[in-house]
């Protein structure tokens, strides 16, 4: 049987061959002398571009400034161990700020927390715009003098005997005294019922619209001899509402009260009370008939 060679092919299949040869060669052209990179239509140097560039930079830093923990004001005299790791200070300034305050020392500026901890400036120029001082130490104010208006040159105090029980007293009786008329008589008394009755003749000067010299001219006619019992607050404990319902003491002077008993931890005189801003020893002797330090 005579076996026919692979390799004899027909013209027709020849002619198929060189077609796909020629096919080939011209795709190999293509590849080595065609060239087919993408012209970057992207221009990065325009207007456009760089302005949005520069806007996905800040939002950038806002979302870095708003991952950073956040500082709010606060009083350096009660950073404690995590606080004081919080804002970067060493182990060494945390254990000298509170040895410092465990001695009963207290930090009233900059410079004193400077002093004390030992931090560097620039931790210092981060935190002390943080700072927060109650205003009493930041901005005293001078206060006012009580003036003992019985001492005044001429004036006689009459006998406890020979006055009237405020407590008792009608607007008619009271408009005895010069300087008092039918509205301040009625205001008294209105001021009077108000509280349940006077305590200490003190208590008079927190009528609205009474004169010293006035409150001086009706104590000599008149007193308490039947004070109301009060009940006093524990300074100690309470809270700046409940300061607050002291009559004639305002809600910020109560605050100011109270922050001042959080700083110390602890009152141990009414006395001391006269370092706070705004108050006077009038006033002072008005809130010690109702606080107590138990």
């Amino acid at each position: 049987m005579e076996l026919k060679s692979h390799f004899t092919f027909s013209k027709q299949q020849r002619s198929g061959i060189l077609l796909l040869l020629l096919f080939i060669v011209a795709l190999l052209c293509v590849f080595w002398f065609v060239d087919f990179s993408e012209e970057d239509v992207l221009d990065t140097t325009s207007t456009e571009i760089i302005l949005l560039q520069n806007e996905l930079d800040s939002l950038r830093l806002v979302a870095i400034e708003n991952r950073k923990p956040k500082i709010y004001p606060f009083n350096p005299n009660f950073i404690t161990d995590y606080k004081g790791y919080a804002l970067g200070m060493s182990n060494q300034e945390i254990d000298k700020l509170l040895q410092y305050r465990n001695a009963g020392n207290w930090i009233n500026s900059t410079a004193d927390f400077k002093k004390v901890t030992g931090v560097s400036d620039s931790l210092l120029d981060e935190l002390s715009p943080f700072f927060k001082f109650p205003e009493w130490v930041t901005n005293p104010k001078p206060k006012a003098d009580f003036k003992d208006y019985n001492s005044e040159k001429g004036f006689s105090e009459k006998p406890f005997a020979q006055k009237i029980d405020l407590n008792k007293a009608t607007e008619e009786q009271l408009q005895q005294v010069s300087g008092i008329g039918e509205a301040l008589s009625r205001r008294i008394i209105s001021y009077r019922e108000k509280i349940g009755g006077f305590s200490s003749d003190i208590q008079l000067n927190s009528v609205y619209g009474l004169e010293p010299t006035v409150v001086r001219r009706t104590l000599n006619l008149f007193t308490v001899k039947t004070p109301k019992k009060i009940s006093k607050i524990n300074i100690n404990t309470a809270s700046a509402s409940d300061i607050s319902t002291i009559p004639g003491v305002s809600f910020k002077m109560a605050k100011n009260i109270w922050e001042y008993r959080r700083l110390r931890e602890k009152i141990n005189s009414i006395q001391e009370l006269d370092k706070i801003e705004g108050m006077t020893e009038r006033k002072l002797r008005l809130i010690q008939l109702y606080l107590s330090v138990e």
